[in-house]
């Protein structure tokens, strides 16, 4: 009988052993983003400078979604391995959407983007200030010690009409429906799913599955 014991006692800690297997690779393979549920593939993709890996948001500072998301974005960057890329890509879709595009790449250009990214954010959404129009727009950046002539005339300047100009053809590559859209490395197009599967953290959860992706891929040898 305890000979009977012993392999029956055996048996079923193999048995659990499975178990506890078999679910942690199903939690391995639900944590996986799906394409199609999590992400759109680009096809094709786009060719990224360099060898990191590259993850663009793009935004708009007139979207109130991006507004919200803002704050999570500038907090995640900053834990970012030196190995990501990271940069903001204004969406340039015409009208007041194109305006701010010149005021993100004018703000650029001069140097003084770190200090009035958020601000602008803060100003339209939080203290719903009307700045839409481009004067209102160089008095809010002379508020931070930008020289406002200076401003004006960098707005409609050679390079920051290029810039503008290729941040359209980008979003048009990637096929851009909406904002915030994060794309990684050109093959992956994000956006939040829905609140009970972690909406806008969700979204950045999903974007370093795909980052964790591409940095084991690189990492494969090159079949020869």
């Amino acid at each position: 009988m305890l000979k009977r014991f012993m392999r029956r006692t055996g048996q079923m800690a193999v048995l659990t052993l499975l178990t506890v297997a078999f679910a942690g690779a199903a939690v391995a393979q639900s944590t996986d983003p799906v394409e199609g549920r999590d992400y759109t593939r680009i096809d094709p993709p786009t060719k990224t400078s360099g060898d990191g890996i590259e993850v663009v948001e793009v935004f708009g500072y007139s979207c109130s979604h991006c507004a919200h998301f803002q704050p999570l974005v500038s907090e995640w960057k900053k834990k970012l391995p030196a190995d990501v890329k990271f940069e903001y890509l204004p969406a340039a879709f015409g009208g007041v959407w194109e305006v701010y595009a010149r005021v993100f790449y004018t703000a650029q250009t001069m140097g003084v983007l770190d200090k009035t990214h958020d601000a602008l954010f803060e100003a339209l959404h939080t203290e719903r200030r009307p700045i839409s129009k481009i004067e209102d727009l160089a008095d809010f950046y002379a508020e931070h010690g930008v020289d406002k002539a200076q401003f004006l005339s960098t707005l409609d300047s050679f390079p920051v009409n290029a810039k503008v100009a290729e941040a359209r053809d980008r979003a048009a590559a990637w096929n851009i429906e909406g904002t915030p859209t994060m794309v990684v490395a050109g093959k992956y197009r994000v956006m939040a799913p829905p609140q009970e599967r972690g909406g806008f953290k969700g979204m950045l959860e999903i974007v370093d599955r795909l980052i964790a992706r591409e940095r084991a891929a690189k990492s494969k040898p090159a079949v020869e």
